[in-house]
């Protein structure tokens, strides 16, 4: 057996596929009607329809927040401005994680999380740019020193 691709729940697929589309730029490559697929294999599904297949009346419940989509980029200060015009609801702003990686948190139109990050790779780039060592950035990010070297050699 073998994961295929996480499924999101969606009330109106048309919405979330021009939020999906438009805002974040993904690209549809399948679409079965009620079910499309994006490449980076995740796909979305509607709701109605997807209530059907479950069956015994089990209905979906949106919002729990145990579950987020990740995404990253190395444009985080373009990508927070369109989201910004686009009226995308921000569950938290760009903020730096515990170690060191930039990402900010919105939320799609049925109230699913997106996480939107900063590659790896660019945030040892930025902290050896601002001065650190090796040994430091290696602690900042828990990443061992071998891949730090290895981040920076390919720059």
């Amino acid at each position: 057996m073998r994961f295929v691709c996480p499924l999101l729940v969606v009330e109106d697929l048309e919405r979330s596929r021009d939020f999906y589309c438009n805002v974040l730029k993904q690209t549809v490559i399948a679409d079965y009607g009620e079910n499309i697929v994006f490449r980076g294999d995740f796909s979305l599904h509607q709701r109605a329809h997807f209530e059907g297949l479950l069956g015994n009346g089990r209905a979906v419940r949106f919002g729990d927040d145990s579950f987020e989509l990740y995404f990253e980029t190395d444009d985080l200060d373009e990508i927070r401005d369109r989201l910004q015009k686009n009226g995308v609801v921000f569950v938290h702003d760009l903020r730096e994680q515990p170690w060191r990686q930039r990402v900010m948190r919105i939320a799609d139109p049925d109230g699913h999380l997106i996480e939107i990050g900063e590659p790896m790779p660019a945030v040892v780039r930025r902290l050896a740019q601002s001065g650190m060592t090796i040994a430091a950035i290696a602690a900042a990010t828990s990443l061992p020193e071998r891949i730090v070297l290895r981040e920076l050699a390919l720059r």
